[in-house]
C-alpha cells in the first residue's frame, strides 16, 4: 500500500471513529460499567447566585430576570445577578426594573470579564450561570443544584432545547446527537465541554479565567486536573432561539472554535497530566479529532484525487465525498432535509477551520457580540 493510500485511509477513518465509532465506543463502555448514578437529595437548599452577562441585551433582559426570579428555588436562597459588560442601550435599567438583586453597571471587556466581576460580589455558595436569551424550566435550577451535592461533583451543565430559526432542525438535529455523546461522557470520564445557557458550579470549585477563554470549554477539563467531576444533568432545561439562518450559526460557531482552538493550543486541553484514561480518551476523541475534522477532510480529498486510477474503490468514495459538497451546495437554495443537512455539516466543518485561521491570525477577542437572529 502507497503512503497516499494509507494517509487515505487514515483520515478517512479517524472521519467514521470521531462521529460514529466513538459515540458507539462510549455506548459499549458505559453498557459495561452498567449502573445509571441518581440526583442527590439536598436536604437544605444551599444559596445559589444565578449570574447572567448581558451586553445590549434590552430586547430580552426583562423577561431573563423575571424568569429566573421564577424558578422552583427558594427566593431568599437564589440571588440573580445582572453583569453588563458596557451595555450601551436600556439593559442596566430594564434589569434594575424586572426585580434583579443586583445589577453591575461594568466597562467593556468580555463576558468572561463580566462573569469574573459578578462572582466577586456574588454571596452564593453554588454559581449558576445562563444566558441573556436563554429561559429556564422551572426546576432546572434544583436539578444542577441537587447533582452539585454530590462530593466529587464540582461542575454541571444542562440541556438547551431550540425555538425557531431557519437553522433550528438541522441544529436540532446535531444538538441531539451531542447531547447524546455528552450523556454517555457525564457517565464515564466526564463531560468535556459544557453549555453557557444553562450550568453551574461549586463556589470553591470556580476558576477566575483570563477573558480570552471561555468557561464552556475550560471549566470542565480544568476542574478534572483539581480533581473535580463535571456532569451533564439533562433534566435541567433551558429554551434559547437559534440564529435565524445557517449562516449566522456559521458565524457563532466560528467565533466559538477560535476559542476552543486557542483551549487546546495554548491552555492545556491536549495536556493529559491530572486526567484519566477514560477522560484522556474523550478529549482525544471529541476535542481533538472533532476540531481537527476539516485537516482529515481535506487529507481524505487530495488523497483520494491522486489515487483515482488505482482502484474502483477510489472512484466510488471520490463520488461519495463529491456528492456531500454538491447536496451542501445545493442546501444553500432547496429546502430538502437532507441537503439542508448537508449543507449545516459543511458549514459547522468549515466553521472550525475558519475559527483556527482566526485565532492564529489576531488570537481570541475578549469582547462578543449577539448571535443574528438569536433574540
Amino acid at each position: 500500500m502507497t503512503i497516499l493510500a494509507i494517509a487515505f485511509w487514515i483520515s478517512v477513518g479517524l472521519l467514521v471513529y470521531t462521529h460514529l465509532g466513538y459515540p458507539a465506543l462510549l455506548w459499549l463502555l458505559a453498557r459495561l460499567r452498567g449502573t445509571e448514578e441518581d440526583l442527590a437529595e439536598v436536604a437544605e437548599p444551599p444559596g445559589v447566585s444565578l449570574i447572567v452577562a448581558a451586553h445590549d441585551e434590552e430586547a430580552v433582559i426583562e423577561r431573563k430576570v423575571r424568569d429566573a426570579l421564577a424558578l422552583d428555588y427558594p427566593r431568599e436562597r437564589l440571588e440573580v445577578i445582572v453583569a453588563s459588560d458596557g451595555s450601551s442601550d436600556r439593559t442596566v435599567e430594564l434589569a434594575r426594573a424586572a426585580g434583579a438583586d443586583l445589577v453591575l453597571d461594568l466597562p467593556r471587556g468580555g463576558k468572561v470579564a463580566a462573569l469574573n466581576a459578578a462572582v466577586e460580589r456574588a454571596g452564593g455558595a453554588v454559581l449558576a450561570f445562563s444566558d441573556a436569551n436563554s429561559f429556564w424550566e422551572p426546576d432546572a435550577l434544583r436539578r444542577l443544584v441537587a447533582r452539585l451535592a454530590g462530593p466529587e461533583v464540582g461542575y454541571v451543565c444542562g440541556q438547551v432545547r431550540f425555538d425557531a430559526g431557519a437553522a433550528a432542525s438541522e441544529e436540532g438535529l446535531y444538538w441531539r446527537y451531542e447531547m447524546a455523546v455528552r450523556a454517555l461522557e457525564s457517565r464515564l470520564g466526564g463531560v468535556t465541554a459544557g453549555n453557557g445557557a444553562i450550568n453551574a458550579v461549586r463556589r470553591e470549585a470556580y476558576l477566575f479565567l483570563e477573558p480570552t477563554r471561555g468557561q464552556d470549554i475550560s471549566f470542565p477539563y480544568e476542574l478534572v486536573k483539581r480533581g473535580w467531576r463535571p456532569v451533564y444533568v439533562p433534566e435541567a432545561r433551558a429554551r434559547e432561539r437559534l440564529a435565524a439562518t445557517i449562516g449566522g450559526e456559521f458565524e457563532r460557531k466560528r467565533r466559538m472554535m477560535a476559542g476552543a482552538w486557542s483551549t487546546m493550543l495554548r491552555h492545556g486541553l491536549l495536556s493529559v497530566r491530572g486526567y484519566g484514561p477514560l477522560y484522556a480518551l474523550e478529549v482525544f476523541s471529541h476535542r481533538l479529532l472533532r476540531y481537527a475534522s476539516p485537516l482529515l477532510h481535506l487529507v481524505a480529498f487530495g488523497t483520494n484525487v491522486a489515487l483515482v486510477g488505482q482502484g474502483a474503490i477510489y472512484v466510488v468514495t471520490l463520488a461519495a465525498q463529491a456528492g456531500l459538497l454538491a447536496a451542501a451546495a445545493l442546501g444553500m437554495v432547496l429546502p430538502a432535509r437532507p441537503l439542508r443537512i448537508a449543507h449545516y455539516y459543511v458549514a459547522v466543518t468549515a466553521a472550525s477551520a475558519v475559527g483556527l485561521w482566526d485565532y492564529l491570525r489576531r488570537g481570541v477577542p475578549s469582547t462578543w457580540e449577539k448571535a443574528e437572529g438569536s433574540r
